[in-house]
């Protein structure tokens, strides 16, 4: 953009240098050539005018485009992070309640796998008392009988 106004500017120069050489004319020249030289001068400088004009309307037309599309890539990278930091919260979200479960279900694995030890070893301790009972039973039964056959009640 300053390259184009720095070019308007050198171009103005060079089209003003022109329009005095091409207005000093001969003294030769008749006079209605010299009216049509300076008609054709004064269009040429409406012309140029009008060139200069329009550059400068397409510059801030384009000014403009660029003012517009800075904009539009603010509001969009605005959307796009308001949409991030959505999406983040979401996943922040969901991994807390998704660890909240977890410890939940590990406490209850815990709890429940204390139990099926404290059950496991109860059922030991009674088939044992029932085991001690059952041999004393049998000791004792078979210690009446040998007692008995010791004491001739019984035979062999």
């Amino acid at each position: 953009m300053a390259t184009t106004m720095t070019e308007n500017k050198q171009a103005k120069k060079v089209a003003s240098e022109d329009v005095k050489q091409i207005g000093k004319l001969p003294s030769e020249v008749p006079k209605e050539d010299a009216d049509l030289l300076g008609e054709l001068m004064n269009h040429a400088q409406t012309a140029y005018a009008s060139y200069l004009q329009a550059q400068k309307k397409v510059a801030a037309a384009y000014q403009e485009r660029q003012r517009q599309g800075e904009k539009s890539y603010k509001e969009i990278e605005e959307h796009a992070a308001k949409i991030c930091a959505e999406a983040i919260e979401k996943t922040t979200q969901a991994l807390e309640k998704a660890e909240q479960e977890a410890e939940m279900a590990y406490k209850k694995a815990k709890m429940d796998a204390k139990q099926v030890h404290q059950d496991n070893v109860n059922e030991a301790l009674r088939v044992r008392q029932e085991t001690i009972e059952q041999a004393w039973e049998e000791i004792k039964g078979k210690s009446e009988r040998i007692w008995k056959v010791f004491q001739g009640e019984i035979e062999r």
